[in-house]
């Protein structure tokens, strides 16, 4: 009896080895000695396999990290770097597939159909920091803007994962330093700043109109 792990197994094996997917899921499953029906038990497609991987690896990355004792210390900028750094450790032990994954789709910015099971995820992960870091005051609180935050994570994750995957620098150390400093980058758009506090003195002073034409008297 075929198991999904072994069809997964089998998928990234063949992918790796001839460089495309396979011809045909019956010539697939022939290989495999299973049929085509216990195939079609676990996948839909050759892409359901692929979707799948990337959503357990981010998954299995964001529980792995939530389980740390030092999880709870951490502000909502240290999650997210955490993140990173562990996502992109979680990807090196699938390099080659991952590669051939991304580079297949060919899109760098853009949200390729691969991902897009990752995409909801990432997301709900993200949000949930977001909204922890405007409860504590770490991150302003913006009209509009702040439902966009996630948005933002989104084009940073975008930008690390296709970094990651040209990155030819030893120990991928080029990778580590785009981490820290788009993400940094990133928080400190996120956090109040003196544009916050000349913007909210526009308000008051446009709720005070009059008060302040009776001053020029």
């Amino acid at each position: 009896m075929a198991t999904a792990q072994q069809i997964k197994t089998g998928y990234i094996d063949y992918v790796l080895t001839h460089d495309e997917q396979p011809k045909s899921v019956y010539s697939f499953v022939k290989k495999l000695k299973i049929t085509e029906s216990e195939f079609y038990q676990f996948y839909a497609s050759f892409e359901s396999i692929e979707k799948l991987i990337w959503a357990d690896l981010t998954v299995d990355t964001i529980d792995t990290i939530q389980q740390q004792e030092v999880w709870a210390q951490y502000s909502s900028r240290d999650r997210v770097l955490s993140f990173f750094y562990s996502y992109v450790e979680v990807l090196k032990k699938q390099r080659s597939f991952i590669v051939y994954s991304l580079k297949k789709h060919g899109a760098k910015f853009a949200t390729p159909p691969v991902l897009s099971g990752v995409k909801p995820i990432f997301e709900n992960f993200a949000e949930e920091l977001i909204n922890e870091g405007v409860e504590s005051g770490e991150l302003a609180d913006r009209k509009f803007l702040t439902k966009r935050y996630k948005d933002a994570l989104w084009i940073q994750y975008a930008f690390i994962v296709n970094f990651w995957v040209n990155d030819d620098s030893t120990g991928f150390e080029k990778t580590d330093e785009a981490i820290e400093k788009g993400i940094n980058v990133t928080f400190d758009l996120f956090q109040r700043s003196p544009l916050d506090n000349l913007f909210e003195y526009g308000k008051f002073l446009s709720r005070n109109s009059r008060f302040t034409e009776k001053m020029k008297k």
